[in-house]
């Protein structure tokens, strides 16, 4: 963990873009082990589900040591080519998605699958699905500082950039209404799960949806802090 914190520190004290990178691609990469996790809750699976959800949570704490490092080094930094008030609230947004990966992992460790008909299973894989292509679509966005960065902002990169943002807010919505329709199907089969178990369902269904809440909001703020500069 030494080794992983000091290389961090390396790259934090040339710019803070290059670690929101690494940042970004830690909530993610969490996202991912959700969706194995998700297909181990459903399968049953408490063992795998424990392992991935230990998983999760090392990927939740090395973003934090990012985040931290990000936080510490802004303040010396001599020129940032955005606002640093701005930075600092876009990097809290997309901290939240490793977060409620990791959130979720764990509250499905609280209590076991059962009884759960199947189509309850599907939607829970299909809403965990587009939870993680709405986070990989904002990673693309993410991608794009490189190109913002290497030609000074320039409009024609600002402007293909910014039209990733959009389609980051159109899964958004799309995972709004695969949780909508979830959550029909759980109180639709209430007697089978039961009252704990629709609490315990309800729960995890808002948590899986927020990610995509996160990566979207992440979007906006970046796509704010871009056109303030």
């Amino acid at each position: 963990m030494k080794d992983y914190i000091r290389s961090v520190l390396d790259v934090v004290v040339d710019s803070p873009f290059v670690p929101l990178e690494i940042h970004a691609k830690k909530g993610v990469l969490a996202v991912e082990k959700l969706a194995e996790a998700m297909d181990a809750y459903c399968a049953g699976d408490t063992k795998r589900l424990e392992e991935l959800t230990a998983e999760i949570d090392k990927l939740e704490h090395e973003a934090d040591i990012i985040k931290q490092k990000i936080r510490a080094s802004i303040p010396s930094s001599v020129k940032l080519p955005v606002d640093k008030k701005d930075l600092l609230s876009f990097l809290k947004q997309q901290d939240s998605i490793a977060d409620y990966a990791q959130t979720s992992a764990y509250w499905m460790t609280l209590r076991p699958c059962k009884n759960l008909p199947d189509e309850v299973k599907e939607g829970f894989l299909e809403l965990t699905a587009g939870a993680l292509k709405t986070a990989e679509l904002y990673n693309d966005v993410i991608d794009e500082l490189y190109k913002l960065l290497a030609t000074s902002f320039s409009k024609e990169e600002v402007k293909e950039t910014l039209t990733i943002v959009p389609e980051v807010e159109k899964l958004e919505h799309e995972v709004d209404v695969l949780e909508t329709a979830l959550l029909k199907k759980i109180f639709e089969n209430e007697d089978a799960i039961g009252g704990p178990g629709v609490c315990h369902l309800i729960g995890l269904v808002g948590r899986i949806g927020t990610i995509a809440d996160k990566s979207a909001n992440s979007a906006d703020r970046l796509r704010t802090m871009i056109l303030k500069r």
